[in-house]
């Protein structure tokens, strides 16, 4: 409606420019001629309504009406005088292949609602996807990367967030502020200094950026990208497929056996070479673990997911394997076996596809000793006590032997030490601690519970 008034006020103000307008739209084709008053070269307005299903066979006005659109207007310079208006309509009707009516009821049947609508525009292009080159972009860029913060030769916190330099700086790189937290823990957004900055104030300064929060809705979208190994998508790959994190660190000693083990890698593998035959977790005795589950979840195809739910892995040396070589191997997309040799640090490999992926951890979990003598027994006397040369049925050390509970219980409580100057002290005294010479001589720990390291650090002398 009012692109038709535009083309009628410029009309009447300018018909010394004697043009000939053209107004398309999505109404079934047809071609409408409105002409000024008779003068010796007259101006003409030629709107074409042009329907969605409209083929233009004639090749000089296929390109300026391909595309339906509710009355646009093109103008083709032109004068013309009375004695070749007919003419000139016949073979502009010939030529578009439409029919010839009024102008004025073009207009009232685009007013009247006959003419449909054109489209809407476009929806608008996804939001922000858990991809660092998004998270760059939309958040670190222009929050974090500005002037006189994390940006220039002398970042804040040593911290440079532009596009070139914040993927090396935060991917298990550990904070100045907090050394023993990395500012990005692949897989472990809530291990991640960046997420303690973007959700509070960390151990020191304030939440970050100081400009303004970061959305709850984004700040989980860098929890999903870490959780998913922290892969730098901007990065094409010209090397086989790595191991570029793990759960459990490689060489560390758990306190407590984990429910699963994942592996990231740094683009996504073939999901069905990822298996039990190609992930793998071993005891000290080479004996694989059964009752293990192997998986690589749709929602984050770049890593594995090794469940041990239900699995009991006991206090032991255990191998992870994830393999590059053999008949089974794990492969990328481009078919190339894994290049998983590992040298002490991520990504794995040496370059070339093929390779084992081999690291190793320990399963200690600590001993909790209750205040029983069964549980100070187990835990304490026969491990500690009751060894070879010392306090067992054979040495009997001082004349003590502290070989089961129940000749624990007769040689200890009530019974008064054999030690020079000590003859008058019980070794337990019932209900008073401070007064046993158990305690004395092994360092008072607490008077509920002994400790199997204050036993240890006596030599296992003769009580």
């Amino acid at each position: 409606m009012q692109s038709m008034k535009a083309g009628a006020i410029a009309y009447a103000k300018w018909p010394e420019q004697r043009r000939l307008s053209y107004h398309q739209s999505t109404e079934p084709s047809r071609a409408w001629i409105r002409q000024t008053p008779p003068k010796h070269r007259t101006v003409m307005k030629v709107t074409i309504f042009c329907g969605p299903d409209d083929t233009i066979k004639n090749r000089l006005f296929r390109r300026s009406l391909a595309t339906p659109m509710a009355m646009r207007t093109m103008t083709i310079q032109g004068t013309f005088s009375l004695r070749n208006t007919a003419a000139l309509l016949l073979t502009l009707a010939f030529a578009v292949g439409f029919n010839i009516g009024s102008y004025d009821d073009a207009v009232q049947r685009f007013n009247d609602g006959v003419v449909t609508p054109p489209p809407g525009p476009p929806p608008p292009p996804a939001g922000l996807g858990p991809n660092f080159s998004e998270i760059q972009t939309f958040i670190f860029t222009p929050s974090c990367a500005t002037s006189g913060c994390h940006s220039g030769a002398n970042p804040s916190a040593s911290l440079n967030l532009d596009d070139t330099n914040s993927y090396a700086m935060l991917v298990g790189i550990a904070s100045s502020q907090d050394p023993g937290t990395q500012r990005v823990n692949p897989l472990n957004p809530n291990l991640s200094y960046l997420i303690q900055k973007l959700e509070g104030p960390g151990v020191s300064g304030g939440m970050m950026p100081p400009n303004g929060t970061v959305a709850q809705t984004d700040i989980d979208i860098i929890k999903q990208w870490i959780t998913a190994g922290a892969v730098d998508d901007r990065v094409q790959a010209t090397t086989p497929i790595q191991v570029s994190s793990l759960s459990v660190t490689p060489g560390t000693t758990l306190t407590a056996a984990p429910t699963q083990i994942i592996a990231g890698f740094d683009r996504e593998p073939i999901a069905s070479t990822v298996n039990t035959s190609t992930f793998i977790l071993e005891a000290s005795n080479g004996v694989a673990i059964a009752g293990t589950s192997v998986s690589v979840p749709a929602a984050t195809p770049q890593m594995a997911n090794m469940n041990l739910s239900g699995v009991v892995l006991a206090d032991d040396s255990y191998t992870i394997r994830l393999l590059g070589s053999g008949g089974s191997v794990i492969m990328d997309m481009d078919s190339n076996a894994l290049d998983g040799e590992f040298s002490g640090g991520f990504p794995s490999g040496n370059g070339a596809a093929g390779g084992d992926f081999i690291v190793q951890f320990t399963v200690d979990t600590p001993v909790v000793i209750g205040p029983t003598l069964d549980q100070i027994q187990a835990v304490v006397f026969t491990p500690s006590c009751a060894t070879a040369g010392c306090h067992n049925n054979t040495t009997q050390a001082a004349g003590l032997s502290l070989a089961d509970a129940d000749t624990s219980l007769l040689e200890l409580v009530g019974q008064f030490s054999s030690q020079n100057g000590q003859a008058a002290v019980m070794l337990v005294a019932p209900t008073d601690p401070d007064a046993s010479y158990l305690i004395r001589k092994n360092g008072k720990r607490g008077r509920d519970h002994w400790r199997t390291d204050a036993i240890e650090s006596t030599g296992h002398t003769a009580i």
